[in-house]
C-alpha cells in the first residue's frame, strides 16, 4: 500500500495564521496560490497542497473581479480593498463572502475572505418565503378539490343508511357510519388547512408580554404540574401593531408542540420552557430593512426535532410525533409571515429555540 503523501508544511512565519477564523490565501504576483491557512482549507473544501497547483483564476468560475482586486493591491493604489463578492465553484454552492485584498511585499498579496453571514440568511429566508409560498398555494388547491367531493361521499351514505331495510339496519348501519365519520374527519382537516386563508385579519395595537401571558396561562391550566414556564422579558419593547389573536395562536401552537415533546420530562417534573423577548436592531426581514424588530425565543429543554424532519418542520402535514396533523407549525408561519416577520428554529438534543422575528415601529 502506497503511504498517504505527508500535509504540505507551513512556511516559516505564517503557522501563526492558522489560529484566525477567518479564510486567508496568499497569492503571488503571478497569481499562483503560495499559501492558504486552516480556516482557507476549510471555506474552500481543499487541501494547502491542493491549492498550492492551482491559479487563482482556476480556483472560481468568476474570479475576474477578485483578480483586479489583486492587480489594483500590486499596483499601490490602495492600502487595503474591501468588496463583498460572491464566488463561483464548479459543483458547489456559491461562496458569499467579504474580501480584504492587500498588498504583502516579499509573501506577495493577502486575501481574506469572511463568510458573509448575513447574505447566507438573506438566501435562506428567500428560498423559505418562496417554498412557502408554494405550499400554501398547493394546499389550498388540494383543500378545496377534496372538500367538494367529501359533500358527496357524506351524503350519498347517509342516504344508504334511509335505504337500508330494517331487519339489516343494526348491522350495515356500522358501515355508513363509518363513512360518514371518516367524511367528517376528513372535513375537519380541510377546514384546518383552509383556515389561515378565511380568518380576517384583525390590525390593533399589540403587547407581545400580553400574548405571552395569556399563553402561558393557557399552558400552565393544560399543564399544572411537572412543566415551569419561564420568563425573561425587555420590559422597553414598544406596542406594534398587528393581529393580537393570531399572535396568541402562533406562539400557542409552538409552545404546546414543545409540550409534546417534553411528555417525558413533565413525567419527571423538569419540563421548562422559557419566554424570551429583546429588541433586534437593524434587521432585514424579507427584504426589507427595519431599524427595531421584535426578537422572541420559545425555548424548550426536550429532545429536540429529529434530523430527518429538521428542515421540514414548518411544511404541512410534517410531523415529528405520532397522530400528529402537522399543521401547527405552518399555521404558525403563516400568521408571522403576515405580519411581515420570520420565524426560524435551532435545535439540537436538550435545546429547542424557536425565533420569531417581527418589524417594530
Amino acid at each position: 500500500m502506497t503511504p498517504a503523501a505527508p500535509p504540505a508544511p507551513r512556511r516559516d512565519g505564517l503557522a501563526g495564521l492558522d489560529l484566525l477564523a477567518s479564510a486567508v490565501l496568499l497569492v503571488d504576483a503571478g497569481g499562483a496560490i503560495t499559501f492558504a491557512n486552516a480556516a482557507c482549507e476549510n471555506l474552500l473544501e481543499s487541501s494547502l497542497r491542493a491549492l498550492q497547483r492551482q491559479q487563482l483564476h482556476t480556483l472560481f468560475l468568476n474570479a475576474e473581479e477578485l483578480i483586479k482586486l489583486c492587480e489594483q493591491a500590486l499596483a499601490h493604489k490602495y492600502a487595503d480593498l474591501r468588496q463583498d463578492l460572491t464566488l463561483e465553484r464548479s459543483g458547489r454552492e456559491p461562496l458569499h463572502v467579504h474580501s480584504i485584498v492587500s498588498e504583502a511585499g516579499e509573501w506577495g498579496i493577502v486575501i481574506e475572505l469572511r463568510e458573509n453571514v448575513q447574505q447566507l440568511k438573506l438566501d435562506r429566508e428567500e428560498r423559505i418565503l418562496d417554498q412557502s409560498q408554494v405550499n400554501k398555494e398547493l394546499v389550498r388547491n388540494l383543500a378545496h378539490e377534496i372538500k367538494n367531493p367529501l359533500g358527496g361521499i357524506r351524503g350519498a351514505a347517509q342516504l344508504l343508511e334511509l335505504e337500508l331495510p330494517a331487519r339489516h339496519l343494526t348491522h350495515l348501519r356500522e358501515y355508513t357510519q363509518v363513512i360518514i365519520k371518516e367524511a367528517d374527519r376528513l372535513q375537519t382537516l380541510v377546514d384546518r388547512l383552509l383556515a389561515p386563508h378565511r380568518r380576517p385579519h384583525i390590525v390593533g395595537d399589540v403587547n407581545i408580554h400580553e400574548v405571552l401571558e395569556r399563553v402561558r396561562s393557557l399552558m400552565l391550566a393544560e399543564f399544572p404540574a411537572g412543566l415551569s414556564i419561564r420568563r425573561d422579558y425587555d420590559a422597553s419593547i414598544p406596542e406594534f401593531r398587528g393581529d393580537k389573536e393570531q399572535l396568541i395562536q402562533t406562539v400557542l401552537n409552538i409552545a404546546h408542540n414543545a409540550a409534546q415533546a417534553l411528555s417525558e420530562q413533565i413525567v419527571a417534573g423538569d419540563a421548562q420552557l422559557v419566554f424570551k423577548t429583546r429588541v433586534a436592531r437593524q434587521v432585514t426581514l424579507a427584504k426589507v430593512r427595519y431599524g427595531l424588530a421584535l426578537d422572541l425565543h420559545i425555548i424548550d429543554n426536550g429532545p429536540g426535532i429529529p434530523p430527518q424532519i429538521r428542515d421540514r418542520i414548518f411544511y404541512p402535514l410534517v410531523s415529528g410525533r405520532e397522530g400528529g396533523s402537522g399543521l401547527g407549525l405552518t399555521l404558525a408561519q403563516t400568521f408571522v409571515q403576515q405580519h411581515m416577520g420570520v420565524i426560524e428554529c435551532e435545535s439540537r438534543p436538550g435545546f429547542t429555540d424557536f425565533r420569531i422575528l417581527l418589524p417594530l415601529p
